[in-house]
């Protein structure tokens, strides 16, 4: 859609979709610079634009004793580094209508989470920003009524939206993805995103660490693109075993690029180049 040229600009490809992808939390800045480096150079040579994906602080742990970040600013510098170093957007995710503005001072997308896509004051506050909005479809919410989200922004003067599909809260301790959201969520005209990993999360374990299914990624990534999602979400760090963070369901960073060239083959199949699709 035209509206993401104002965000990749160089990076712009049409024909193709894009990807958001990093490590779920700031973690070091070691680990940053790994990830970054290895996702977009691998994104230059398939033709797809990338945002680099972490959060600077997770709000939303299972866990008291959960990690939750190496501190705000210290976080949302990490991430302004490595949109400089390597010419690409970031986003991270804010939890609260304060913390809109603070973000919006370092990264380009502001992500809202899924179970926050209601709330009015959060919407409105990222809309002020006028930076791109990422509204992430919640749990318990169709794609019927995700236009309400579209249309909070929209009336805050902010047309620089997408939604992410991340799945629908199946029982207590699963979630599953119903694909008709991807065109539903387009109908409201904005691009649509499917979240890979978080919709493999097995969320409420007793044990206090969300679980997951990372070896469904290819099956929902592949899926996903054959609906018509215009982006792609994955998380992923280069030894989720020891990760800080959603460590079950992200992808192993060895395992991105063989994933994203069957992708890139499915989008070339499935879509004719210098084509729109609804």
């Amino acid at each position: 859609m035209k509206i993401l040229k104002s965000l990749f600009k160089e990076q712009y490809n049409p024909d193709n979709f894009f990807l958001i992808a990093g490590p779920c939390v700031v973690e070091d800045e070691a680990l940053l610079m790994t990830v970054a480096e290895k996702v977009s150079t691998i994104c230059k040579r398939l033709n797809i634009p990338y945002v680099f994906k972490a959060s600077y602080r997770k709000a939303n742990r299972t866990s008291i004793h959960s990690f939750t970040g190496v501190g705000d600013v210290e976080g949302l510098e990490l991430l302004q580094k490595i949109g400089q170093t390597f010419n690409v957007p970031v986003t991270s995710d804010i939890h609260s209508a304060a913390e809109a503005a603070m973000a919006a001072a370092y990264v380009d997308i502001l992500q809202i989470p899924a179970f926050l896509c209601r709330q009015t004051d959060i919407l409105l506050a990222a809309a002020d920003t006028g930076k791109f909005v990422n509204v992430k479809k919640g749990q318990f919410v169709s794609g019927e009524a995700m236009k309400f989200a579209v249309e909070k922004i929209e009336q805050a003067g902010n047309k620089n939206i997408m939604l992410t599909e991340r799945g629908t809260t199946f029982g207590y301790q699963d979630l599953v993805v119903d694909y008709r959201n991807i065109p539903i969520m387009k109908s409201h005209g904005v691009p649509v995103v499917m979240d890979v990993t978080h919709s493999l999360q097995q969320p409420n374990q007793t044990g206090g660490v969300t679980g997951g299914n990372p070896h469904m990624i290819g099956t929902i990534a592949k899926a996903a693109i054959a609906t018509g999602a215009d982006g792609l979400f994955i998380e992923t760090h280069p030894d989720p075993a020891n990760a800080k963070s959603d460590g079950a369901n992200m992808l192993r960073l060895d395992l991105l690029e063989p994933l994203l060239e069957d992708l890139v083959r499915i989008r070339q199949a499935v879509y004719q180049p210098g084509v729109q699709h609804s």
